[in-house]
């Protein structure tokens, strides 16, 4: 269904102006009010698109498309599912403008350009219709973040290029992956058409056949497991997470997750047969991943580390609402994936304020700081319960539904394996807030540690009313996806 007005362009094509006008004017003092103006008004088109696009259709709405040089065609449309990860970016971005105001990060407006042009990436990732298209913006967006984790790095430089190494080589072979995978995809589609394609519609009409389809499969599930990330490919994020950048590139990187997104729009539809095939394999990593990462948690002195292992253990519990195949666990995996995303950006925050007036996130070097900073000790801990499904948060509804598929489709020792799994989560968070917030500091003393500004109360308070807000009225969110899930896994039987 197409419309006369390019919304979908509009929402890719402001936030990358807008990273231009911030950088012709970087040493200017007004460089980060409009990059915080432009944040606002992408999530005014955002809300926009909420209003245009309609919940009750799984019909791909306000398309767009243009041929750009063949074989890279601009193809974009939303569904419900879109409209949900969108306004996720735009609200997340919003915040990190407000972030990066506190910590004093885009005093010369940088950060602001790359921030901006982070989003215009993933809101093309986000709208795009062409395989291709997805492909060349997530390995942009990569390496926008990758210069971020680089250039503002907390570490010395022997552990900045160790972290950046690690970073960069997981990413390329997954990009890699990627690429092959689409590169089967589209000659499938040729060697039956006669012609190449990396549009949706155009690669479900032909699937490839047999073992070319579990090859595909394989090669785009580890491109996307790399990014998401899943286990047993997440190497490269703890080492990113305590020498990297504190809060604002792993934001980047973990609270819009696209690697879900990626599987939900085109992994899921393209290759329906090699799903089924491989569904068991991928859900037995995942229930593993829980338990694995779970145990690394409890063993890492470093809170930044930490907060690495928590996602991947709860990225997994996503994987495994994905691949029920059930309208309802992939309804509760899509919710999950958005609570999970607001709530690792508010703890990623409160740790870069801890940071900031600590300069360390190594447990046995903080302790006490609840005396002096309750209130971001308290937002920290209700990011954490968020995490692992606090009533009231949006995780609550979401790990109910995940759990009730998984019951349906894998029968109730695994279901309570993963559960309990997740009681591991929740225990080595309350362990970390205690170790970091609670537990008496190593030199008896905390006067020196600066009390919450007001800067910090308003995005923390913001942060967290969003989270409540989308968890005491989570209604909307499952109506809103509720056609797109049904649809898509209606192509397995399911509905």
């Amino acid at each position: 269904m197409s419309s006369g007005y390019p919304l979908l362009w509009a929402l890719q094509v402001l936030p990358l102006l807008g990273a231009v006008v911030v950088y012709l004017m970087r040493s200017s003092p007004w460089a980060v009010s409009v990059s915080r103006a432009v944040a606002l008004a992408e999530l005014g088109l955002a809300i926009l698109l909420l209003e245009r696009v309609d919940a009750t259709s799984a019909t791909l709405q306000l398309t767009e498309r243009v041929d750009v040089f063949g074989l890279t065609v601009y193809h974009a449309g939303a569904d419900g599912l879109t409209v949900l990860f969108v306004l996720l970016n735009a609200l997340l971005t919003v915040l990190l403008t407000l972030y990066g105001l506190v910590q004093g990060l885009g005093s010369t407006g940088r950060v602001g350009v790359l921030v901006l042009a982070a989003e215009a990436l993933l809101m093309s990732m986000l709208v795009t219709l062409n395989v291709l298209w997805f492909a060349l913006a997530s390995f942009a967006e990569l390496m926008v973040v990758a210069y971020l984790l680089g250039r503002w790095s907390t570490s010395t430089e022997e552990n900045r290029v160790l972290a950046m190494t690690r970073f960069i080589q997981f990413q390329t072979v997954g990009a890699i992956a990627l690429l092959f995978s689409i590169g089967i995809l589209a000659w499938g589609h040729a060697d039956v058409t006669g012609r190449w394609s990396f549009d949706l519609f155009d690669l479900m009409q032909v699937p490839p056949a047999g073992k070319f389809q579990s090859a595909a499969f394989f090669l785009m599930f580890y491109g996307l497991a790399v990014r998401t990330p899943l286990f047993p490919l997440h190497g490269w994020l703890p080492h990113v997470a305590q020498r990297g950048m504190v809060a604002v590139a792993p934001a980047l990187l973990l609270g819009i997750k696209v690697g879900i997104y990626g599987m939900l729009r085109f992994l899921l539809p393209l290759m329906p047969d090699a799903v089924m095939a491989w569904q068991l394999w991928v859900v037995g990593f995942a229930m593993a991943g829980v338990f694995y990462t779970a145990v690394l948690a409890f063993l890492q002195t470093n809170l930044r580390r930490l907060l690495a292992f928590a996602v991947v253990s709860h990225t997994s519990l996503i994987v495994i609402g994905l691949f029920t195949l059930e309208d309802v666990g992939l309804q509760g995996a899509v919710l999950l994936t958005v609570n999970f995303g607001l709530a690792v950006t508010v703890m990623l925050f409160m740790v870069g304020f801890v940071f900031r007036r600590t300069h360390t996130t190594y447990l046995d070097q903080l302790g006490g700081l609840f005396e002096r900073i309750p209130f971001i000790a308290v937002v920290f801990l209700i990011g954490g319960l968020a995490i692992v499904g606090m009533p009231g948060t949006p995780g609550f509804d979401a790990a109910h539904l995940v759990l009730e598929a998984s019951i349906e489709r894998f029968g109730a020792l695994p279901t309570v394996a993963t559960a309990l799994g997740n009681v591991v989560a929740a225990g080595f968070l309350l362990w970390g807030f205690q170790r970091a917030f609670l537990a008496p500091r190593a030199d008896g003393s905390t006067s020196r540690v600066d009390r919450t500004e007001p800067m910090e109360y308003f995005v923390g308070g913001l942060a967290v009313a969003l989270l409540l807000v989308a968890g005491f009225y989570s209604e909307p969110w499952l109506h809103l996806t509720d056609a797109a899930v049904k649809a898509l896994a209606a192509r397995f039987g399911h509905g």
